[in-house]
Formats: C-alpha cells, structure tokens, sequence
C-alpha cells in the first residue's frame, strides 16, 4: 500500500494550479480582465504620474516655480462635474491644472489633467474661491483634490497619488520643496 503524504498532494495542487493560472494570464495577453470583487484591473486605467506630467503645450523649465494643493469642496467629482457645479459647463473651463479623485465620480486617485495643464495656462486667481498662499500665481500648479474636509477626507490613495504627482512636477520643473503648499489639515 503506498501512502502518499500530505505536502505531496500539497506540492502538485500548489505546481498546477501555478501552471493554470500562467496559461490563463498568457491567454490573456495585453486584455485585463474585467472588474470584479477583487480585481485591481480598475488601476490599469490610471493615468501614470510621468504621463500626467506631460502636456501638448511646450514645458520651458522656467515657467513654474510653485505647487499649491487645495480641496474642492465637494465629497464627490471630477473634472466635468466640477465645471458643471462651477457654472462653467464645459470642463475646458475648469481653473485648475489637476484633478484629483476620490473614487465618487472617478477612479479613487485618478488623475485628470484639466486643459489648463495641457495648454500650460495659468489660473484665473481671482476666479478661485479659497485665498492663494503663494504671492505669485502666474508661474503656481494648482491640483484640486476632490474632498470636503468638514465631513469627509481625503483618501489614502488621493494623498498618495497626490503626493507623486508633485513629486513629479518638482522633478521636472526644478521645483523646491519650500515652494510647495499643502491644506493646513493634509494629513
């Protein structure tokens, strides 16, 4: 009688499992598979931080010198729900560079690019609502990060995204840590 242990029958469920699972990927070449309970697919949509920082316009390494972050005021959005809410209509109009996400409206940490960023425009700062803590406005990144503070934060993967999408910026535009403003209560 032979008797075949336990970590045997282990070892071959562990090897074809492996061997299915590598044939299925395989099958299913560049095609991710769609969203389910546990699928991480919904982060393959994410626009990369190198990629957001690009714009069609040219990037003189001048022409920015600052960042400021603020919140949007609102528990829910992205670029076009926030130019609707704003009067504005059409999301070309939005007075920011970036959006960031929170999952209500968009990928939570999504990052959207607005045409301001994509035509290196600056932003009308009369036009904003919260009080600017930078003094020169004209050469300041703005990214709004979709969260009223009074009743919800901002999520882990806002602050994350949101933190390396600076990080990005201040690579490619020289920009100084001490030129960088963040909410009062970011963390």
């Amino acid at each position: 009688m032979i008797v075949e242990s336990r970590e045997a029958k282990v070892f071959a469920a562990l090897a074809i499992s492996m061997t299915l699972g590598v044939v299925i990927l395989q099958s299913l070449g560049n095609n991710p598979p769609s969203a389910g309970a546990f699928c991480l697919s919904r982060y393959t949509r994410a626009v990369p931080v190198e990629e957001a920082v690009l714009s069609r316009a040219a990037q003189p390494a001048s022409l920015w010198s600052s960042i400021e972050i603020y919140y949007s005021g609102t528990m829910s959005g992205n670029i076009q729900q926030l130019a609707f809410l704003s009067g504005l209509g059409n999301p070309e109009d939005i007075n920011c560079h970036y959006v960031i996400c929170n999952g209500l409206g968009a990928g939570d940490g999504q990052i959207q690019p607005t045409e301001k960023w994509q035509r290196q425009q600056p932003v009308n700062l009369d036009w904003l609502s919260h009080q600017p803590q930078t003094s020169n406005g004209e050469q300041t990144i703005f990214i709004c990060v979709i969260a009223d503070v009074k009743t919800a934060r901002p999520t882990l993967m806002q602050i994350k995204m949101t933190e390396k999408l600076v990080e990005g910026l201040c690579r490619k535009f020289d920009i100084q840590s001490e030129s960088i403003h963040y909410p009062g209560d970011w963390r």
